[in-house]
């Protein structure tokens, strides 16, 4: 026969169980007294997943969201890895703030046209009260900015555009000068400078 003695563990405050085996052998293990699995299930609904799309889609970081969430940041991890629901919630947040950002720099790159409006309040005399009339309508232009420009170019041709090129050469170096004698030297120094002339 076997006895399941629950007790609580006086420095973790989680519960346990202890089970005695009528062969006399034991097995220690957690409790599931609906904690964690609580939390995350409560994050799992319909709810819950349009709440987390919705703070990525704000561009919300997944540190700020966990926080949102009343848990850790590595339990916001583990829960990614392990609920694939989780998971394309977060993705597609992410995808749509991402492709507004992507829209907003190739605008700014490229440079836009808005129109200013200006609106007066005046007397509205079919009405008698007062209401908002457009009194000037002004085309406005954005010039083309060259830092979102290159940040552009960078990220998506960064062969063509990166700061560093890396050059590679194959064959010899020779350093014939080292290898010439003082005379050698002398003499070459004098052909290029006749050269110069």
């Amino acid at each position: 026969m076997n006895l399941i003695e629950l007790y609580k563990h006086p420095n973790k405050g989680v519960f346990y169980f202890k089970k005695l085996l009528a062969q006399g052998g034991e097995a220690i293990g957690k409790v599931n007294k609906g904690g964690a699995k609580g939390k995350y299930s409560e994050w799992l609904t319909d709810e819950g997943l349009i709440k987390i799309e919705g703070w990525a889609r704000d561009g919300l970081t997944d540190e700020q969201i966990a926080k949102n969430m009343g848990i850790a940041y590595s339990t916001l991890r583990t829960w990614r890895d392990k609920f694939s629901a989780l998971s394309a919630a977060l993705k597609r947040g992410k995808e749509v703030i991402d492709r507004q950002v992507e829209n907003a720099l190739l605008k700014r790159a490229l440079g836009y046209r808005y129109d200013e409006v200006t609106k007066e309040l005046v007397e509205d005399l079919e009405n008698g009260g007062m209401k908002l009339d457009i009194t000037k309508v002004v085309t406005k232009e954005v010039q083309p900015d060259v830092t979102a420009q290159i940040f552009w170019l960078k990220n998506r041709k960064p062969v063509e555009w990166r700061d560093k090129q890396q050059v590679e050469h194959s064959g010899e170096v020779m350093n014939t000068v080292v290898e010439m004698t003082t005379e050698d030297r002398q003499k070459r120094i004098a052909e290029l400078k006749a050269k110069l002339k």
